[in-house]
């Protein structure tokens, strides 16, 4: 009886240290890594409660980054990595001697330190029509439908429309599917947010059926398709820019055999440019972490575990600031702002107790005067002069 008790406590005493290690190794594991979760930080809290009150069907997660504020601050600011117009005011420009308004890009210089940390602190910008530069751009499975995706196409020529297309022979192609159809089944292959497709394709070719990009009739380029005017660049030649995103098109601008496989190339018919061209947007960005616009401009966050701050898709730092006021409106103006939307939302350790405040406000506007009050506000402010008489 006496063994049979020490075995038992032998059994037990090993299953408690195994649940130790396991616990352990989770708390470590999640330290060191990407964690998603809805625990928001007390300073956080205040302005996602209020989005949540306004908007019951969006969800937000925190995205707890694990890097140091003053780290990634310093990462982020150097020079030529984010820009302004040089137009705008000196404190949103790097003052240094040497480098004050030399023009890096064209009518664009280096930021100042002030405004990367105004444009990099989620909390600004954690309000109804800013908080679409944290939009996850991934594919959720829960918004499998074209309904949204129509909403989104409304007011286009896309809108509703069964598919027609040209080959490189001139000969009409009808297909028995719609514009949404092809959208949606992109987004599954792709996993990226078919409202993400639909919102680039009328960003980037319009409303119009018959923009060149996908018209398939452009003359050495007939039966080829760009919905997305992927490798479109610039060119002074004439439509030198839809040239070149037909050439990218046609073969990938010399892209290996593998490449090619892998984004459906060529692009001869509008399924194949659709998906194909959702599988690129995919594989450069989103499907790598980096899938909101805001990560995609500060690269802060890499599921392989790679170098960070390097993969930036653009250098205006105030870059997520605007494009998430594009797509509130397009979301707004296709009555899809109370679907299921999800938003990640990135956190750094030792952060301001408050917001960074933008480079336009002057400290010394509110320390050494305090009647001074600033308020965003997109409708008339009425400011009383005194308090109100209630007798």
């Amino acid at each position: 009886m006496k063994r049979k008790f020490i075995l038992l406590g032998i059994i037990i005493f090993a299953i408690i240290f195994i649940i130790i290690l396991f616990t352990m190794f989770s708390k470590d594991t999640a330290e060191e890594g990407m964690k998603l979760s809805d625990d928001f930080p007390d300073s956080y809290k205040p302005y996602i409660d209020e989005l949540k009150k306004r908007y019951p069907n969006w969800e937000f997660k925190a995205l707890y980054t694990n890097l140091n504020w003053k780290y990634v601050i310093d990462q982020e600011n150097i020079y030529g990595k984010n820009l302004v117009p040089k137009s705008y005011s000196d404190s949103w420009k790097n003052t240094t001697p040497g480098q004050y308004n030399v023009e890096i890009d064209a009518g664009w210089v280096d930021s100042s330190r002030a405004a990367v940390e105004y444009a990099m602190d989620p909390r600004n910008f954690l309000n109804y029509v800013r908080i679409f530069q944290f939009e996850e751009l991934s594919y959720n499975s829960s918004n499998n439908s074209t309904s949204n995706i129509e909403k989104i196409l409304y007011g286009t020529e896309f809108y509703n429309k069964i598919v027609e297309y040209k080959t490189s022979s001139g000969s009409n192609i009808v297909m028995t599917e719609k514009y949404s159809d092809l959208i949606l089944k992109a987004a599954k292959t792709s996993l990226v947010s078919e409202y993400h497709l639909a919102s680039r394709i009328k960003q980037e070719v319009g409303p119009f059926l018959s923009h060149a990009s996908i018209s398939g009739t452009v003359s050495g380029f007939e039966g080829l398709y760009n919905f997305y005017n992927i490798g479109a660049t610039s060119s002074s030649e004439p439509m030198g820019a839809i040239k070149n995103g037909l050439q990218y098109a046609k073969d990938g601008k010399g892209a290996s055999s593998s490449i090619k496989t892998k984004y459906l190339i060529p692009w001869n018919t509008k399924e194949r440019a659709i998906t194909g061209g959702g599988i690129f947007i995919g594989s450069s960005y989103i499907n790598l972490g980096q899938n909101t616009i805001y990560l995609q401009k500060f690269h802060v966050s890499d599921k392989s575990g790679g170098e960070l701050f390097w993969h930036q898709y653009m250098t205006n730092v105030l870059a997520p600031y605007s494009e998430s006021k594009l797509i509130y409106n397009g979301y707004a103006n296709s009555n899809i702002l109370n679907s299921n939307i999800s938003f990640i939302i990135p956190i750094y350790n030792n952060m301001p107790e408050l917001p960074c405040i933008s480079p336009a406000i002057s400290n010394t506007d509110y320390t050494t005067d305090n009647t001074k009050v600033y308020a965003n506000v997109t409708t008339t402010l009425n400011v009383r002069s005194g308090p109100r008489n209630f007798l």
